[in-house]
C-alpha cells in the first residue's frame, strides 16, 4: 500500500468520526469518491475494522444524547428507552417470537364475522 493511500485512509477515518459516520460528508472532506471508500472497505481488512469500530462510537454518542433528553424530562425519549431496553420488564408493544428454522408452526386465521 502506498503512503498516499495510508494518509487518505487515516484522514477518512478521522472524517467519518467527526461526521458520525456519514460517508458522503467524510468523502467530501477528504476529497475522495464514495466508491474509493467502499473499495477500501472491501479490500482492506484493517480499514474495515476501524470503520466498524466507529459504529460503536456513533451509538455511544446517540445513547448519551438520549440520556440527556431523559434527564431533561423528555417523555418521548423515556418511552423510547423503555421500549428498546426495558423489554424484559414488560415495556413492549408487540410480541417477538424467536424460533429456529427447524420449528415450524401453523397459523390459522378465524373470521368471527358471520357472512350472510
Amino acid at each position: 500500500m502506498n503512503h498516499q493511500n495510508t494518509t487518505l485512509k487515516k484522514a477518512m477515518i478521522e472524517a467519518l468520526e467527526k461526521s458520525l459516520s456519514v460517508v458522503t460528508t467524510a468523502c467530501k472532506q477528504v476529497g475522495i469518491n464514495r466508491s474509493t471508500h467502499y473499495e477500501w472497505l472491501k479490500n482492506d481488512e484493517e480499514y474495515a475494522k476501524e470503520v466498524k469500530n466507529l459504529e460503536n462510537i456513533v451509538l455511544d454518542f446517540a445513547e448519551s444524547q438520549l440520556h440527556k433528553q431523559i434527564l431533561d424530562g423528555s417523555t418521548t425519549a423515556t418511552i423510547f428507552l423503555l421500549k428498546t431496553k426495558g423489554k424484559s420488564r414488560g415495556y413492549i408493544e408487540r410480541q417477538e417470537i424467536v424460533t429456529d428454522a427447524d420449528n415450524f408452526f401453523k397459523v390459522e386465521i378465524i373470521d368471527d364475522e358471520s357472512k350472510d
